[in-house]
């Protein structure tokens, strides 16, 4: 299915039935405990992630992103007098991006009790007016600006959780460990890159001894990654747009690695779709902007030849995405192998390693 014309797809062509009870709420301990699925062509095999070197060679190029998740959920206050006296309401806040003009967008709830030019007070030492509001957002200039609002943020925050965790656990301590990669580097991304998450350092080195070679790219991850597509005609779904980045080094590693005969294996959808619009003029490129890739059968992939993912919600974007690489036939016999065999699902859940025909 790779780089054939696109037909009509409906939405039901990507759904499946998930048991509540394979949704994870808490990570594999440690990390490179948890298990993944190899599926190289037709074959599915069941693993660990520690065991993903049996199958890298050397010269295959993982490429990781290195976006920071910042504890984008806030909880504060917004207190007004009036003739009634002094009234408070609770407000919850969740950072969305930031903007041009130094303020953020962000969900209000409720966006109905905060009016434009009111104080939200997360804090004694973070609070923020209200701006603008436009299409159901609010625009927030924090009192804080650069090293000192991360500070405060880290301290008042908490961490972004999915919603299909959220709704069955608040956000804890805890999670500020789990939710975030060992290699974050950049600050920006409301939603992890959950493949990533599987990784430690121990891992990392034990790879680069063997000959893998890693490439770091930046994708700040939104909260548009959990939008439900919500058309039946699938090539009618508008995607969200998401800033990277693909510096000129990291992009010179891949294309190197490529002309060597190496594999380019992204660790995430992220990092795929990351390089696949740096690559859309056949060979990948320096690149920097906002991207609204969207990657679903019949699309040409010009750099990656496989991918480490976590496994996705039914009907949804990633899952079109690796129908891609993979085929909707083949797609289907690892679900349903992975829901046989139980593996854990979504952003806490287990791992897979997906490696097409032609790259095996």
């Amino acid at each position: 299915m790779r780089g054939c014309i696109a037909q009509a797809m409906q939405l039901l062509d990507f759904d499946f039935d998930l048991p509540e009870d394979l949704i994870a709420t808490r990570p594999a301990v440690p990390r490179t405990s948890a298990r993944m699925l190899v599926a190289q062509g037709a074959k599915i095999v069941d693993a660990q992630v520690h065991d993903l070197g049996q199958w890298l060679r050397a010269g295959d190029r993982l490429v990781l992103n290195d976006t920071k998740v910042i504890p984008a959920r806030l909880s504060g206050t917004r207190a007004r007098t009036s003739a009634q006296g002094l009234t408070e309401a609770r407000i919850e806040v969740t950072l969305l991006e930031p903007q041009a003009n130094g303020t953020w967008a962000a969900l209000l709830k409720p966006l109905k009790k905060v009016k434009l030019g009111e104080t939200i007070i997360f804090d004694a030492n973070l609070s923020a007016k209200l701006e603008h509001v436009a299409d159901g957002q609010g625009h927030l200039r924090f009192n804080l600006e650069g090293d000192a609002f991360e500070m405060a943020l880290a301290q008042a925050g908490a961490m972004p959780l999915p919603p299909y965790i959220a709704a069955k656990r608040p956000a804890d301590a805890q999670d500020h460990h789990d939710y975030q990669t060992v290699f974050a580097t950049h600050s920006g991304a409301v939603a992890a890159p959950t493949a990533s998450l599987h990784f430690d350092q121990t891992l990392l080195d034990e790879l680069a001894a063997q000959g893998v070679q890693f490439s770091r790219v930046t994708l700040h991850v939104g909260a548009g990654t959990f939008l439900p597509v919500k058309v039946e005609d699938v090539l009618t779904h508008k995607m969200h747009a998401e800033w990277g980045r693909v510096s000129p080094q990291a992009a010179q590693e891949i294309a190197a690695t490529k002309s060597a005969g190496g594999r380019v294996i992204p660790v995430g959808t992220t990092a795929l779709r990351l390089i696949e619009t740096a690559s859309r003029g056949g060979e990948i490129t320096a690149w920097e902007g906002d991207t609204d890739i969207f990657i679903y059968p019949g699309f040409t992939f010009n750099v990656a030849d496989g991918l480490m993912t976590n496994f996705h919600l039914p009907k949804s974007t990633l899952m079109m995405l690796v129908s891609a690489l993979m085929g909707q036939d083949q797609l289907r016999e690892i679900y349903d192998h992975a829901i046989a065999e139980k593996y854990r699902f979504f952003s806490y859940g287990d791992s897979s390693l997906l490696i097409p025909d032609k790259a095996t």
